[in-house]
């Protein structure tokens, strides 16, 4: 009888000891079998990443045609055209809705260098609004600029300076953002209105520089940029491209150049 309770009682620990490995074994396989479906999911999630979106799109890149061997911009009304060294305004461009902003200017009399195109004048006059209100004054100096007159300044600076000093100081007639009238040289009283790199350091150019964008605007020659740019810093000259994109290029500290190419890619 003891023979038959110990076989009985040595039978049924056998037997749960199997169970429980069995239960064991099974969980185990559940586990990996769950840790690798993770994996999977979390590598298809990788996978699936959605691509960094900006706010400049195809539809707002310049369109060009070259020709004997200058690439002509064929939409130069487009708010966020890149006008540069490499791409040009076509020959006499003049913007449509050229407006005077409703801004203080260094200087009283009529001349085309207050004219703005109206959605870059209104953005100019909001900002500058938006600065005065924080004690900060700024007035405009230069905007608008034709090709003849453009032609005429640069012409003068190579006959001064030499023509490797001009292609660093001012742009060739057709490759200045001036032309396009979304652009306007800005200073203040406490650089005595003048138009340098010590406006950088001014409480107007150090506003604009961390404000601006809000308004649509960027420091389209941004310090240390100089050799993806092709011009020196200039901490006065604003350009308007649209609050979005102006926000997206301030946020990334990049200049008009490498976010054009950013978004190209």
């Amino acid at each position: 009888m003891k023979k038959t309770l110990l076989a009985l009682m040595t039978s049924t620990a056998l037997l749960l000891t199997a169970c429980n490995n069995s239960l064991l074994g099974t969980e185990s396989k559940e586990e990996a079998e769950e840790a690798a479906s993770m994996q999977e999911t979390e590598g298809e999630q990788e996978e699936t990443a959605p691509e960094e979106e900006y706010a400049l799109t195809a539809e707002m890149l310049n369109v060009i045609e070259t020709e004997d061997g200058v690439n002509f911009i064929q939409n130069p009304e487009n708010i966020q055209v890149l006008v540069n060294k490499d791409y040009s305004l076509p020959i006499g461009y003049r913007p449509g809705d050229l407006v005077v902003p409703e801004v203080k200017f260094s200087f009283d009399e009529k001349h085309e260098k207050k004219l703005m195109r109206k959605e870059a004048g209104e953005a100019l006059a909001e900002m500058f609004d938006a600065a005065s209100e924080e004690g900060v004054e700024i007035v405009a100096v230069s905007g608008f600029r034709s090709y003849e007159r453009q032609e005429q300044l640069y012409t003068a600076e190579v006959a001064a300076s030499g023509a490797e000093h001009a292609q660093q100081a001012v742009a060739e007639p057709g490759k200045s953002e001036h032309q396009t009238g979304l652009t306007m040289d800005v200073s203040s009283a406490e650089n005595s209105f003048n138009l340098n790199q010590d406006f950088g350091k001014t409480a107007a150019g150090k506003w604009l520089a961390e404000n601006s964008s809000e308004y649509g605007f960027i420091i389209r020659y941004p310090e240390g940029k100089e050799s993806i740019t092709g011009y020196m810093y200039e901490p006065w000259h604003v350009r308007y491209v649209g609050i979005d994109v102006a926000k997206d290029i301030h946020s990334l500290g990049l200049s008009f150049e490498e976010y054009v190419q950013l978004v190209e890619e």
